[in-house]
């Protein structure tokens, strides 16, 4: 089995001992985790020599081991696998060496293989050389052909083959990267600097978005990270650029500035808070991880861990589909599910705030997929997980969402209870926007059915649904819920608690 996917290659020497039976067994294991054997030769022979002491029952193996993660400790990384294999299969074997092997490609320019000829033909013409760059920019003397390189090689590919007129043919170029007389990172060495560039940028931006929120006692402490991640960003624009370059520095703080102005302005006005900020890099983070972890996983882990994952998510969604958030808000007001009535979206929305808490629990596995991704030790892919963690999972995951659904519907409750004593405008939750109203009978005050203590039209309510023809009221005077026929009364909103209904 050759493993397709992967970040890193390492070559590692493993010396096997034990015989043939041994050397089979070993390069069995290496073709199962998808490691090819480059080559292998006698102990105190082969690339390493005499560095290994000569043994006729040990063989050392040239391998290339193929692992998910970042380049940093990749070798410590593949080490650690080969190792945790060894082990496993019961076999003696050491790992002598290993050496990262980087084949980054370089970044090049891109040209368009164009017709010479009518591009001279065009200049020899006065009126139409004022055309011509524009023209040839366009793509009109195109003949449908790209070449990448520098721009000497670039003309020689596209005149290779061509040995009748290879002055017939030319190029033009497809970007700029050809004037740059600044030698460029390769591929993915650019790219990575570029994403540390644009993560520091967002330090000091939070930092002062926290700062803008946070009490002047902390205020100490977001200046320093400030100065710190404005240091950090200039440093890492200054890198993008192999020679170093003020522009670099330049542009990426001005990007975070950009990203304070932003987070200045939607943490400034109704829309997130501080806490709303963190929630959101929690959910960020936790995604970052978790994703980190799946993508390195074997068909093993995929049943030790995604199986007790997608069923505690599953079962955490059809209790959420329930609208567990309305349910236990109704029982704080003695009210029912039914006398709320929420439209599904509001539901759905609960929902995913009762789903949002897994952050909380998922840190641990995220954070395992940050480790892996890094090659720490603990983390190295062969650890074995058992029925008694799963448990203990789902029972942790039960208890963070069971506890914010209580503390959430508890919460709203309790406030609703203290704007109708003080006779301010209660909170919403979720879609139910309890208000003041006015409560006039249309028959008689005796005939009116209903639950709950006795009518006083003379004083407003607080008016908290109209659902399956009932009107729900609650009536702050006795803390009790009122429950009357919807045809029986008509209502009229009120300013507040303390106003008088005629």
């Amino acid at each position: 089995m050759t493993q397709t996917r992967y970040d890193q290659r390492v070559r590692v020497f493993v010396e096997v001992r034990g015989g043939q039976d041994d050397w089979q067994e070993a390069e069995d294991r290496f073709a199962r985790h998808g490691w090819p054997v480059r080559a292998h030769h006698p102990a105190g022979r082969g690339p390493l020599g005499d560095a290994v002491a000569p043994d006729p029952d040990a063989r050392v193996y040239e391998i290339e081991v193929r692992l998910f993660g970042i380049a940093r400790g990749c070798d410590r990384g593949a080490a650690a696998r080969v190792r945790k294999m060894a082990r496993a299969a019961r076999l003696e074997a050491y790992v002598l060496r290993a050496d990262p092997l980087h084949r980054d490609r370089e970044t090049r320019s891109t040209w368009r293989v164009i017709d010479a000829r009518r591009r001279r033909s065009a200049l020899r013409s006065p009126w139409r050389s004022r055309l011509a760059g524009w023209a040839l920019t366009r793509g009109s003397y195109d003949t449908g052909g790209i070449v990448t390189g520098p721009a000497r090689q670039a003309l020689r590919l596209a005149r290779a083959g061509r040995p009748a007129d290879p002055s017939a043919v030319a190029v033009r170029p497809l970007d700029g990267m050809w004037k740059d007389p600044v030698r460029r990172w390769p591929e993915e060495e650019g790219e990575r600097r570029a994403v540390h560039a644009v993560a520091w940028a967002f330090v000091p931006a939070l930092a002062l978005v926290c700062a803008a929120h946070a009490v002047p006692a902390s205020w100490w402490f977001w200046g320093v990270l400030t100065a710190v991640g404005a240091a950090g960003t200039a440093r890492a624009g200054w890198r993008l650029f192999p020679d170093g370059r003020l522009t670099g520095a330049v542009v990426t703080l001005a990007g975070s500035g950009f990203f304070t102005v932003t987070g200045l302005g939607l943490a400034g006005g109704d829309g997130w808070t501080p806490p709303d900020l963190f929630r959101t890099a929690l959910v960020l983070g936790v995604v970052t991880g978790l994703w980190l972890l799946v993508r390195q996983w074997t068909w093993g882990e995929w049943v030790a861990w995604a199986v007790p994952l997608v069923v505690t998510l599953a079962v955490s969604s059809f209790v959420a589909a329930g609208s567990v958030l309305h349910a236990l808000y109704a029982d704080a007001l003695d009210l029912s599910t039914g006398d709320l009535d929420v439209p599904p979206v509001w539901q759905l929305l609960a929902s995913l705030k009762l789903l949002s808490t897994l952050a909380y629990v998922l840190l641990l596995p995220a954070w395992w997929g940050v480790a892996r991704h890094r090659h720490h030790s603990y983390a190295a892919p062969g650890e074995r997980t058992n029925v008694i963690l799963h448990v203990l999972f789902f029972i942790a995951v039960l208890a963070v969402a069971g506890g914010f659904a209580l503390d959430s519907a508890g919460t709203a409750a309790e406030r609703t209870r203290t704007a109708a004593e003080r006779g301010t405008r209660p909170p919403a939750y979720f879609g139910v926007e309890p208000s003041w109203t006015c409560l006039h009978p249309t028959t008689a005050l005796r005939s009116v059915p209903g639950e709950g203590p006795a009518l006083h039209p003379d004083r407003p309510y607080l008016l908290i649904n109209v659902a399956g023809g009932t009107i729900v009221l609650w009536d702050h005077s006795t803390d009790q819920p009122v429950k009357l026929p919807a045809n029986r009364a008509w209502l009229a909103p009120a300013e507040g608690g303390g106003d008088t209904c005629g």
